[in-house]
């Protein structure tokens, strides 16, 4: 978490001086979203990382040390149930996501040296989620073009994740790259406790991306990120073939949630969509707590 204060710090003076100048240069890119704000999250939840929908809740969890699953009253926000995950750790756990069966975990976390050779997706049953002993499976893997491994500055890799959907034995990866701001999409498979990700494609981000929600039924793939200014954005890709997400049409929306970092995203219903954002008080320049906002995306066009 540190290493990412350091990174904000040297942003704010960016920041500050071209604010104006950005924002027009990528203003006939995108459309403009400001979300409702259904509440500030326990403290509990401070580093809230994902986010995913089911069985009724809104499920997060932290993204450090912390074990547990929380699930939120969507109305409210309020903590309704803690699921304490027993025999795993938690290094850097940046996302959440589900299919039919089973919800994942992704202990991917990569930003400091941009070297683990440790990263792994965590599959628990959702039939055995409330039991006291689930068997939880570990899913180890890497990055197929990944060959360098010696440490790297901080907030530089182009192999941290904290993005991923899962659909049909695959777990589909997008990754959050420092210095290009580019996210690059891989496949891993589900089935087996060792595997590697391959790459599919490379999208212009324009900025961090830190979650995903997958519509299967909709056929539509939507990201969270922020840029480089620290102001929060969705991307949804549509149209696209089989789960070659970037190979059809896509949208950006920007959020007028200033200095906010979203790092959650789910959705009950394929048109209003939850996020969340971690706690991210600085110097006294910036004071935003973990909170939980909502988006209504029915009337957008194309969608």
């Amino acid at each position: 978490m540190q290493s990412i204060y350091k990174y904000l710090f040297s942003l704010l003076t960016i920041t500050l001086i071209t604010t104006v100048c950005s924002a027009q240069s990528k203003e006939n890119k995108s459309i403009s979203i400001k979300p409702i704000l259904v509440n500030e999250l326990s403290e509990e939840v401070k580093e809230s990382s994902g986010l995913i929908y089911w069985n009724h809740l809104l499920w997060t969890h932290n993204d450090d040390k912390d074990t547990n699953l929380y699930g939120l009253n969507p109305q409210t926000g309020k903590i309704i149930k803690t699921l304490p995950l027993p025999n795993v750790t938690n290094k850097e756990w940046e996302e959440i996501s589900q299919d039919s069966i089973a919800i994942y975990l992704a202990d991917t976390g990569n930003n400091t040296q941009g070297n683990r050779k440790d990263l792994y997706l965590l599959r628990i049953l959702k039939s055995q989620l409330s039991e006291a002993n689930p068997n939880i499976e570990t899913i180890h893997f890497s990055f197929a073009n990944q060959t360098d491994f010696k440490p790297l500055p901080a907030n530089t890799t182009d192999f941290d994740l904290e993005a991923f959907v899962v659909a049909k034995d695959t777990a589909y990866l997008f990754t959050k790259e420092w210095n290009s701001r580019k996210t690059t999409l891989y496949q891993l498979a589900t089935k087996g406790s060792n595997s590697i990700a391959g790459s599919i494609a490379t999208f212009d981000a324009e900025g961090l991306i830190t979650g995903a929600t997958l519509l299967e039924n909709k056929h539509q793939l939507v990201l969270c990120g922020y840029t480089k200014l620290l102001s929060p954005f969705l991307i949804v890709f549509y149209d696209y073939k089989d789960h070659d997400f970037f190979s059809g049409k896509f949208l950006r929306i920007k959020l007028e949630l200033p200095f906010h970092q979203i790092e959650g995203i789910a959705t009950i219903d394929g048109t209003t969509f939850y996020l969340s954002n971690e706690k991210l008080n600085f110097k006294g320049l910036i004071n935003n707590n973990q909170s939980l906002w909502k988006v209504d995306l029915s009337g957008v066009k194309g969608l």
